[in-house]
């Protein structure tokens, strides 16, 4: 059976504004000092599908940046164009319309572009253990993380721990709790961090969504019909956007495991979402003083902080616990505590109808 890769490239990363923007977002930012997200995503899952059978679904606003980044790891008419952003239930089942309707049904390894991954080489082996798992039943595979700490920012998976070998059955999917709530999940050792990594069967998906989520899988269906025929991209562009908003998760993947169809393998790969400014020391070491320094800056009695220059030189005195972020027509100072409202300068310029540094 084949194995497709879809990488999921279309969020808007605003937690890291001024440096991502709508047509440059996370995804297409090289973080780490390597490559580009989206590029060290390409990487990993090419251990377990041939370069030219990844696919990645991105927003068609960042379609043309997106094959240029990716020129020569992922075929250009494998970079697929959403005319517009509508959760994930709709970009996976268009990933898996595309992939069932021009190549034949396979197995899906399916993970979004902009998570950071330190060991490489056991997510491959969970990965092949997922593929193999899902050539074999016709069920939902999910990868959980082990939780390293209470998180209250990421939703949780339990899982039968009972059940013998690396896969396990799905209990259900609980969302982001309190802190009291995540030290108890973690003390039981019956809960994973939701990593939104699935494996399955393209045509699996798509009889579920049909199950679950007629509306969704009519409007997919058109969409599918239309493809390889001069239509395609008329139907895409008058279909897509009116498709309604959810995610796998509501659509598909709570009801299943109420059904016992979803596994789970949990693991440690050393994972990290690297959602905002203030986690930046996932993928830079500190300095002796805690501090994140990246670019032309010059940091006098700084403590804690992540100092980011994209060419002039930044200078900070007697500061601790701040972002300061140049780019070169915005700078941005937050608390490092407070990083992720980051997002809410994005709104305040969207409202404000400044464009230009969206």
């Amino acid at each position: 059976m084949n194995h497709y890769g879809v990488i999921m490239a279309g969020g808007g990363g605003t937690r890291f504004w001024p440096l991502s923007r709508q047509k440059t977002p996370k995804q297409l930012l090289n973080l780490s000092g390597k490559d580009l997200m989206v590029n060290e995503a390409v990487e990993r899952i090419a251990t377990v599908a041939d370069k030219n059978d990844i696919f990645i679904v991105t927003a068609d606003v960042q379609a043309e940046a997106m094959r240029n980044a990716t020129s020569g790891k992922v075929l250009p008419e494998n970079i697929l164009a959403e005319p517009a952003a509508r959760n994930t239930a709709a970009c996976i089942g268009y990933a898996a319309m595309e992939i069932v309707r021009k190549h034949g049904d396979g197995v899906m390894i399916i993970t979004p572009a902009d998570h950071y991954i330190e060991d490489v080489p056991a997510l491959t082996e969970i990965f092949r253990t997922a593929v193999k798992t899902a050539e074999e039943q016709d069920k939902f595979v999910t990868i959980g993380l082990k939780p390293t700490f209470p998180s209250t920012g990421f939703g949780y998976i339990k899982y039968d721990a009972e059940t013998e070998g690396a896969v396990k059955p799905v209990v259900e999917f609980r969302e982001k709790p309190d802190e009291e709530t995540a030290k108890q999940y973690i003390a039981s050792g019956r809960y994973a961090w939701n990593s939104g990594m699935f494996i399955w069967k393209a045509s699996l998906i798509l009889t579920k969504l049909e199950e679950y989520v007629p509306d969704i899988y009519a409007d997919l269906k058109k969409i599918g019909d239309a493809m390889n025929t001069p239509d395609e991209q008329k139907v895409l562009n008058e279909v897509y956007p009116n498709i309604r908003k959810i995610s796998i998760d509501y659509a598909v993947m709570e009801p299943s495991a109420a059904k016992g169809d979803v596994l789970v393998i949990p693991g440690e790969c050393g994972w990290n979402d690297v959602g905002s400014w203030d986690m930046m020391d996932v993928l830079h070491d500190a300095d002796e003083n805690g501090n994140i320094i990246i670019g032309d800056v010059v940091a006098v009695d700084a403590k804690d902080s992540v100092i980011y220059s994209s060419g002039k030189t930044v200078t900070a005195v007697d500061v601790e616990g701040l972002v300061i972020v140049e780019t070169p027509d915005a700078i941005m100072v937050c608390s490092k505590e407070k990083a992720q409202n980051v997002k809410k300068i994005v709104d305040a310029l969207s409202e404000a109808g400044r464009k230009e540094l969206l």
